[in-house]
């Protein structure tokens, strides 16, 4: 998948394809099937992840999961006299199993999530300190915060890719911090947002046509049942690009979107990632709705490297830094000195 400043038609058509295919798979599960009972409901969400769910190898290899085996158990404990919310956290501690940030029941009164995959390890970001570091002075554009520090170090905060980045917007970053030795970009707690917006800010770091990865669809029922390998592809943006050098800063808070902009990044030319692994989330969401009309969002369509690994696990980076707790306890952020230092190196 080719993008400049804006999808291409290629982009366009493929996109058009993943939906299509993605929605094909309705007729897999039918919850007219099933009647709105604490037992249907239970078998309805299992058997929704088991024939659209893509990630069951990786989760079996990685956590032991067998989604046999979590049906054996949870059919056996299941009963029709449950309250809905015994029924919320019943269904909520199934698919917790799996360990998938993009897997969420949703109901009215609670979402049932699981973020073991960041909540287990540390967090390698202080709002404080980055505080210290932004100061007061420092400009927004479009959800980038940008300043300039006191080394000649160009520094971007992006916490979501939720929000558009707009073309206009990078030029004036771009243009702001052109003068800066190299550039930070911190995408540290970013929880994702729009592929659209990850692929148009890497495009500024972008020499030349890029392979940075591949994806697949679903394309049955079978947890094996996958479309070739797509390639996804990244070309120079149109508008002011970064030929410095680069430190993009990661932790285990980089998920889903802000995962696939580390993916993108580690293929662009002088750039090192430096931090922790991220948090993974390389499955392109899907919904459906239980017979009791609560929600249901999986991971339907995996998303790999370049060299063709998935990345739902995480990314390591090329660095690896953690925040010290005696650099804490001064007001120092480890990673963020570690990234000056090769700057200005």
């Amino acid at each position: 998948m080719k993008y400049t400043t804006a999808m291409t038609a290629r982009a366009a058509a493929w996109v058009a394809v993943i939906m299509s295919a993605i929605l094909s798979l309705a007729s897999c599960v039918d919850v007219d099937e099933y009647d709105n009972t604490a037992t249907d409901n239970m078998e309805a969400l299992w058997r929704i992840m088991d024939e659209r769910y893509c990630f069951f190898t990786e989760k079996e290899r990685e956590f032991g999961v067998n989604w046999d085996d979590v049906h054996s158990r949870y059919a056996a404990n299941v009963n029709d006299r449950m309250s809905r919310t015994q029924l919320f956290e019943f269904l909520g501690r199934m698919t917790g199993e799996l360990r998938d940030g993009h897997v969420n029941l949703s109901a009215s009164f609670d979402m049932a999530r699981n973020w073991s995959w960041k909540e287990d390890y540390a967090a390698n970001f202080s709002d404080s300190i980055h505080r210290r570091y932004l100061g007061t002075d420092y400009r927004i554009a479009s959800g980038m915060y940008y300043r300039i520090l006191d080394d000649n170090t160009g520094y971007v905060y992006i916490g979501s890719f939720a929000d558009e980045i707009g073309d206009g917007n990078i030029d004036e970053v771009m243009l702001y911090l052109s003068s800066c030795q190299g550039l930070i970009v911190d995408v540290r707690n970013n929880g994702g947002g729009k592929l659209t917006e990850a692929h148009r800010l890497a495009a500024r770091f972008c020499d030349g046509n890029t392979l940075v990865g591949y994806m697949q669809h679903k394309t049955g029922p079978g947890h094996d049942d996958f479309s070739a390998m797509e390639e996804q592809w990244i070309a120079p943006a149109a508008g002011i690009r970064w030929h410095k050098k680069v430190c993009v800063l990661t932790n285990r808070s980089v998920y889903s979107a802000a995962n696939e902009f580390v993916k993108y990044m580690k293929r662009m030319p002088n750039v090192t990632v430096i931090g922790d692994v991220t948090g993974g989330g390389s499955g392109m969401p899907y919904s459906a709705e239980l017979p009791n009309g609560w929600g249901v969002r999986l991971s339907a369509c995996p998303m790999f490297n370049a060299e063709g690994n998935s990345t739902e696990h995480g990314i390591p980076p090329h660095i690896s830094v953690s925040m010290t707790r005696e650099d804490m306890g001064r007001g120092i952020d480890t990673i963020i000195e570690t990234a000056r230092t090769l700057l200005r190196e």
